[in-house]
Parts: C-alpha cells; sequence; structure tokens
C-alpha cells in the first residue's frame, strides 16, 4: 500500500535539494572557498609574518572567485555570496564595527598608555611587580580600545622595554603585556569578537540576537576568574625571575609618562556603564564619544582638527581614522560571511549542524556545550588564532547546536567566545597573537628579542581561560536556557526547544 505522507515528504525533500547551490565533483567542493581561505592565513600569518586584515580579506575575496569555478549554475555561486554578504547579522557587526572605530581611535589619540606608565613610576613598581602592573594596565587599554592587536602595537613599545629596564623577566612581561590585550578584548563591549559573538546568537522566542551587554554581563564572571587566577601566577612568576633594573631606565619612563591622559578613563568609564545598563551599543558608543570628546578637548589632550580636519585634500582626525582603521575588518566580515553564504545555500551547514546534534554529544546541555567549544576552538585553531574570523564561521553553528537543546544565547555567546579566546589562539607555530607579540619584541637596545615559544609558555591567561572554560561547561556554572520572551532560566524544563524537541 503506497503512503501518500511518505511520498510528499521524499517529493519535498527532493525539491529542497534541488534548490541548493551544486558544485562539480559533489556537495563537498563547497569547501573550496574555505579551504584556500585557510591557505591565505598560513600564508600571510606563517610565511609571510604579515598580520594585516586588508591582506586577510583579500585572501578571502579571491577563495570565493577560486570557489566560483566549481559550481553550477556559476550566477547562482554569487546570489549565495551575496545572500550571505547581505545578511542581517553581517550588516548590523559592520555598523557596530565602524561605530565603535572610532571610539578606539579616541583612546589612542590622548595616549592613555602614558598614564600607567605615569602610575608605575609614582608608586615605584620595580620589575616583578612591573609585570602585574602591565598586565591589569594593558587589560584596561584593550577593554577601553576594543582591540587585543591595535592595543598590543600600542602597549608593546611602552611596557616591553621600560618593564625590562626595570629588572622584570622579558619573556614573563611579554606573555603579561599579550595575555592583558586578549583579556581586555574578551571582556569588552565594544570589541569586534564580542560583537561577532552576540550577533551571531539569535533568541527563538523574540526576535533579534543577544545584545551585547547581556552577553558581556553574562561573560564577565569567567573573564574576571581567569584574569584573576592569572594576575596571581604573574605575580608568582615575575617575583620569582625578577632581574637588577638596568641603566637609563629613568630616562625612558619620563619620555613616556603622561598623568594627564588618565582623565580619559573617565569616558571609558561612563560609556561602559551605559552599555551595560541600556544594553545598546550604539547608544553607549554616542555616549562615550561626546564625553571623550569635551574631556580630551577640556584637559588639553587634544584639539578641534585632532577630531576632524582636512591636510593637503586628505581627511585627518581620530573620526576618519577610526573608520579607515576598521575597513580591512570590514572587508574581512564580507568575505567570511559570503563563504558562509556559499557553505549554507550548499546545504553544507545543515549536514554539519545534524551530524553533530545526531550525535551523542549533543543530546545534552552539557555536550552541546563541549561540541560547541570544541567546535570554536578547532576553528580558532585553523584561522591561525583569529578568533573574530573563527566566530564569524563557526558562530551559526553554535547558534543552531545551542538552541536545540535549548541554550540561552548569552551562554551559547559565551561558551564561543571564551573558548575561541582559550589556548586555540595561542598555538605557537599557528598563532597570530605570538607571532604579533614576538614581532614587537624586536628591536630594542635595551630589551631582548623573543620567539613565539618563549612567550606561549607565560601565555597565563588564555590558558587559564580555557580551564576555567571546561570547569564551567562541566559543573554548569551560570549555565542559563532560554525562557519565555527570551529570559534567562536555570530550569531547562522552561526553556525553549526546536519543534522536533519535547519540552
Amino acid at each position: 500500500m503506497q503512503d501518500p505522507v511518505g511520498e510528499a515528504a521524499t517529493r519535498g525533500n527532493l525539491m529542497e535539494n534541488d534548490t541548493r547551490l551544486q558544485f562539480r565533483g559533489g556537495w563537498m567542493m563547497a569547501f573550496v572557498p574555505i579551504v584556500a581561505f585557510l591557505a591565505f592565513c598560513v600564508l600571510f600569518f606563517v610565511v609571510f609574518k604579515a598580520f594585516d586584515m586588508t591582506a586577510l580579506a583579500m585572501g578571502g575575496f579571491v577563495s570565493l572567485l577560486i570557489g566560483a569555478l566549481f559550481a553550477k549554475p556559476y550566477g547562482s555561486y554569487w546570489d549565495a555570496v551575496m545572500k550571505g554578504v547581505g545578511s542581517p547579522t553581517s550588516v548590523s557587526i559592520v555598523l557596530i564595527l565602524f561605530t565603535v572605530g572610532m571610539m578606539s581611535s579616541l583612546i589612542k589619540a590622548t595616549n592613555v598608555s602614558g598614564g600607567f606608565v605615569w602610575i608605575a613610576d609614582t608608586l615605584g613598581i620595580g620589575g616583578g611587580t612591573f609585570t602585574l602592573f602591565a598586565f591589569i594596565s594593558v587589560g584596561i587599554i584593550s577593554m577601553s580600545t576594543g582591540s587585543s592587536i591595535g592595543t598590543m602595537f600600542t602597549a608593546f613599545p611602552i611596557f616591553y622595554p621600560a618593564g625590562v629596564l626595570l629588572g622584570a623577566d622579558p619573556a614573563i612581561l611579554a606573555g603579561a603585556i599579550v595575555s592583558g590585550a586578549i583579556f581586555g578584548d574578551n571582556i569588552a563591549p565594544i570589541s569586534d569578537t564580542t560583537i561577532i559573538s552576540a550577533s551571531t546568537q539569535r533568541f527563538r522566542r523574540k526576535e533579534g540576537s543577544a545584545d551585547i551587554g547581556g552577553v558581556v554581563a553574562s561573560r564577565a564572571r569567567f573573564a574576571l576568574t581567569a584574569a584573576a587566577l592569572s594576575a596571581v601566577g604573574f605575580l608568582v612568576l615575575a617575583s620569582v625571575n625578577k632581574h637588577d633594573s638596568a641603566d637609563g631606565a629613568e630616562e625612558l619612563l619620563e619620555s613616556t609618562m603622561s598623568v594627564k591622559s588618565l582623565v580619559m578613563l573617565i569616558p571609558v568609564a561612563i560609556m561602559l556603564v551605559v552599555a551595560l545598563r541600556t544594553r545598546n551599543i550604539f547608544k553607549a558608543v554616542t555616549v562615550g564619544l561626546i564625553t571623550g570628546i569635551l574631556t580630551g578637548l577640556t584637559a588639553g589632550l587634544i584639539v578641534p582638527t585632532d577630531i576632524v580636519g582636512v591636510t593637503d585634500g586628505v581627511p585627518t582626525g581620530f573620526l576618519a581614522a577610526g573608520v579607515t582603521n576598521m575597513l580591512g575588518t570590514v572587508a574581512l566580515v564580507f568575505a567570511v560571511f559570503g563563504i558562509m553564504g556559499v557553505l549554507t545555500e550548499a546545504g553544507v551547514l545543515e549536514r554539519l549542524v545534524e551530524a553533530i546534534s545526531r550525535g551523542r554529544l549533543s543530546d545534552t546541555p552539557r555536550g552541546a556545550e563541549i561540541a560547541i567549544g570544541l567546535g570554536v576552538s578547532v576553528t580558532t585553531l585553523l584561522f591561525g588564532g583569529v578568533n573574530s574570523a573563527a566566530m564569524l564561521t563557526f558562530g551559526p553553528v553554535a547558534d543552531e547546536i545551542g538552541s536545540r537543546v535549548g541554550l540561552h544565547p548569552y551562554r551559547r555567546a559565551v561558551v564561543m567566545d571564551c573558548f575561541a579566546m582559550g589556548i586555540a589562539c595561542i598555538v605557537p607555530v599557528l598563532s597570530a597573537y605570538l607571532f604579533i607579540g614576538a614581532l614587537l619584541t624586536s628591536g630594542y637596545d635595551t630589551a631582548p628579542a623573543l620567539s613565539t615559544t618563549q612567550i606561549f609558555l607565560a601565555m597565563l591567561y588564555p590558558l587559564v581561560m580555557t580551564v576555567v572554560m571546561f570547569v564551567a561547561v562541566g559543573t554548569g556554572w551560570h549555565r542559563r536556557f532560554e525562557g519565555a520572551d527570551g529570559v534567562a532560566v536555570k530550569d531547562p524544563d522552561h526553556a525553549y526547544l526546536a519543534a522536533n524537541q519535547v519540552a
């Protein structure tokens, strides 16, 4: 006897498969763009040691061109790319990045780093405690700017040679600077990684994605725990391995310190409070920019032409610089979301989610979190430690895996972000963080150049964060589920579950 319902379902599946993006050689050829993109990551980060987001974005667009050669029909491939680039998540990330870029540029223009050096000199902080001081200071700077790599370029020239002259162990100090940059980025509401992790996790019982303020508030307990343990570790290691101060330390400190710049912490604090209370990043950055500009002008840290101006027909000022500095990252977002559009239209992400969901690992909330953590870690490793690109790629997968067991979007974002900021982003032979850190230790007459392996041994924050997250996943520490209207609840019996699950 024929089953009309079964036949209809079969016809529906065949029609669905017919509408998918097809490739010569089968659906596995949909991975060509991402494999080519990973090859560009290795080429730039490992071979050329070039850490430039624009170059990486170029690799992404070239990878899209290569992948198009295997698609059929050709036009459908680019329809998929444009669908990915034009997705609400992609557009929202781009808008936020341009907005926060201006605030980040303001913080750099007012030399906040020099204020922390003044504090160290005033308090008489020596080599052992200077390492701890550098970790905390760089963390605050990174949180203020929302850029870990940008903070490293700013902080290394100030803290590294000064700390070595004061007697700090070079490798431990370098590890503290990089760790502080990652910690600040991990907790910053204006960080691209925070924006990406929040924007890719959608609510199921109301419209929209996870708000940035809620994600930051949920993640703070894990980030601060890892930071506190790391701070203790840096203090112990630095005290045991401290050296005598070198000649010329005082002159170097005097050339870099600036007490006036500390006043800029006031608008930064105001911005963070607004972000956490209103959970609206645009409102927070607007308030931060207004109060920051007024504070900078009043304190004499900037003049009107530092805000916006034109020199020889070229726009100048931190507002223009903030937008310009984000162009490479925005281009990378477009390239990655274009690749994601191809994978989505080819049914690859659906296959991946189904394969993980069918496994025993994803049947429980704990298992789903392990799958998210391991998945984003592997993706981060493949992307050379560039956790923003990794979360852009893995975010939709984490969204599906976590939502099927009712995990709240905040929890999904926290698990993904914190694992991406863990050991996966600091593997010596692949990590962009360590390559940049090693690069920034060179060129000083008073401080030695270090290798990536030397710095890795002192990367306490990412290592401790990995342990903290495994404990959080294993024990269910602050695990929350999505209840009515997106409210976070402790009880999974009141959580949202997908239609094919039993509530």
